[in-house]
């Protein structure tokens, strides 16, 4: 897969699919926000690490002490973004805490540009621009100001900015080291992290019934695997702004899947926002590919 056989373009796609299920499968389980995250990183390390252990071995002992705490950071940050959005389900909407965890797009392109200079062309940036209204439209009669739904959307615009660092630095890795041995670091770093977390919150590890596995287990592969890995492959070959902006697309997925699952059936005002989400993702695809990009060399 490194190899870029696939279109990048494709695999975000693909990936926000994927992801799209991940809060449905949060507003399913009855087990603690921590556990939850804990086991969603810790499963996808566990069948993962075959592959970094047979294949990159002499690459993870060649890592060079700057990377290798980039990797740990990345992975942290990641944690960070689990903790918070998942709590956020517990106490907004699945409207509200998608909208803005997906804010992303804005800190990234931030990021992007105050450390590497990267830059988005006029034309695509304004279908990402279209794109964030319609996430915004989506959930905003939704969000409520007070209370335990305000801790929500706080929550989940902390865990937007924690995911726009671990893109960003994960842009800056995945041209240096590949898929497995950076996700070995990030997912593991964010595994033992978030081990901490569920010891000092006095949280069970265990047990649990077999449908918490499930979920727990649909976390790590559907979402994660096939979520979060596709994105940091792409990594290598977009910048973090294209993979924030593709994931614009969650909301549409999740509202989908909550109506189908949950009975949290869309307004109209949320179909229409949709729509205008999907024109803009459209918009940002095609000139993203066809504009010319200018960006600063991120060695």
């Amino acid at each position: 897969m490194e190899d870029a056989k696939f279109n990048p373009y494709l695999a975000v796609f693909f990936g926000v699919i994927a992801v799209s299920f991940s809060s449905l499968f949060v507003k399913l389980s009855q087990a603690d926000a921590f556990v939850i995250a804990f086991y969603r990183l810790f499963l996808t390390f566990l069948i993962l690490l075959p592959f970094a252990w047979r294949e990159k071995t002499q690459e993870l002992r060649r890592i060079p002490l700057r990377d290798l705490f980039l990797g740990v950071l990345s992975g942290l940050f990641l944690a960070t973004h689990f903790i918070t959005w998942f709590i956020s389900l517990r106490y907004t909407s699945v409207a509200s805490s998608v909208v803005l965890v997906t804010t992303q797009p804005i800190w990234v392109v931030i990021g992007s540009f105050l450390l590497f200079k990267e830059k988005i062309g006029t034309k695509a940036m304004i279908g990402g621009a279209i794109a964030l209204l319609g996430s915004i439209l989506i959930g905003a009669a939704d969000f409520h100001f007070g209370g335990r739904a305000l801790e929500g959307d706080i929550l989940a615009l902390v865990g937007a900015v924690a995911i726009s660092g671990y893109l960003i630095i994960g842009r800056r890795l995945r041209t240096r080291l590949s898929l497995s041995v950076y996700t070995f670091l990030a997912y593991g770093s964010a595994s033992l992290a978030l081990a901490g977390v569920v010891v000092l919150a006095g949280k069970s590890f265990y047990p649990y019934p077999p449908r918490e596995w499930l979920l727990f287990f649909s976390l790590a592969v559907v979402c994660t695997i096939f979520g979060h890995t596709v994105f940091n492959w792409v990594l290598k070959y977009v910048q973090a702004s294209v993979v924030a902006i593709g994931v614009l697309g969650e909301p549409v997925g999740a509202i989908v899947w909550a109506s189908v699952f949950l009975a949290e059936h869309p307004s109209p005002r949320q179909i229409v926002a949709a729509s205008i989400i999907i024109i803009g993702l459209y918009i940002f695809i095609k000139f993203s590919r066809t504009e010319k990009i200018k960006n600063a060399d991120i060695q």
